[in-house]
C-alpha cells in the first residue's frame, strides 16, 4: 500500500511561479522534501500544521538541490522544528555562501546578485547541512523506507528520493508544468540525459517533480 504524500505547493515570489514540497510520514514523525521560498514561509507553516506536522515531529529536511526556491526555509525549519538538513555536498555551497550558482558549470553574475534579493534569501537563510547524502544512501534511520539517488543535470548535486513503493521525488531534473519532460533549466545536458536513463532502469511508479503535477513514470516517454 502506497503511503499518502502531503503535497505542499507554494508561491515562489510575489505570487509568481509555484514550487512543490512534499511531506512524508516517517515512523512517528515526518520527512520534508524541499522547503520553498523564504517569502512563502507563513503559508508553509500553515500547511505543515494542517498536515499534522508540529515542532519536534520533523526529523529530516531533504533538499533535492541548492536553488533558493527549494532551500529558502531550511534554516528556519531547522530552528523552529528541531530538524536536521540533508543534501548532496556538491550543492551545499549554495546554502553556505548564498550563491545559487556555486558548483554549476553555467553561472550568471547578474542573476547571482538579483535572485537572493528577489526571493528573500539573506544571511539568516544561510545554512550548512547537517547530513551529506550520496547515491545509494538510505533514509531508514529517519523512519522512511527510501533510497537516495544522485541525478545531476539541473545542478551537480541534484538528488532524487525513491521510496519503497515506487514514488520518486526528483527535484528539478524533471517537471510537468506543460507535460512530463526533462526540465528546460539544465546545467549539464549530458549528465541530465544520463540521469534520465538511470531512472528508466528503476522501479518507479509515480514521479513527484519540483514544479508541476505528479505523473506516472510511463508518461515521461511522451516528451
Amino acid at each position: 500500500m502506497s503511503q499518502p504524500v502531503g503535497i505542499i505547493t507554494l508561491s515562489i515570489v510575489l505570487g509568481v511561479g509555484r514550487v512543490n514540497c512534499y511531506l512524508l510520514h516517517a515512523g512517528p514523525g515526518f520527512v520534508l522534501i524541499d522547503t520553498g521560498s523564504p517569502r512563502a514561509r507563513r503559508a508553509l507553516d500553515k500547511k505543515l500544521a494542517g498536515l499534522g506536522c508540529a515542532p519536534g515531529q520533523l526529523s529530516l529536511i531533504v533538499l533535492t538541490h541548492g536553488d533558493f526556491d527549494h532551500t529558502g526555509s531550511a534554516a528556519y525549519l531547522r530552528d523552529a522544528f528541531g530538524s536536521r538538513i540533508a543534501m548532496h555536498p556538491d550543492d551545499a555551497r549554495a546554502g553556505e555562501d548564498g550563491d545559487m550558482f556555486a558548483g554549476r558549470e553555467k553561472s550568471s553574475c547578474i542573476l547571482g546578485a538579483a535572485v537572493p534579493r528577489l526571493i528573500g534569501f539573506g544571511e539568516p537563510e544561510h545554512f550548512t547541512p547537517d547530513v551529506l547524502l550520496g547515491d545509494g544512501d538510505t533514509l531508514s534511520g529517519y523512519g522512511l523506507d527510501a533510497t537516495v539517488l544522485r541525478i545531476p543535470g539541473h545542478s551537480q548535486g541534484s538528488l532524487g528520493i525513491l521510496t519503497a513503493d515506487g514514488h520518486l521525488f526528483c527535484g528539478d531534473l524533471l517537471d510537468s508544468t506543460r507535460r512530463p519532460a526533462l526540465t528546460s533549466l539544465i546545467d549539464d545536458r549530458d549528465a541530465a540525459e544520463r540521469s534520465v536513463a538511470k531512472l528508466g532502469t528503476l522501479p518507479i511508479s509515480m514521479v513527484f517533480p519540483g514544479h508541476g503535477k505528479p505523473f506516472p513514470m510511463e508518461r515521461l516517454a511522451l516528451r
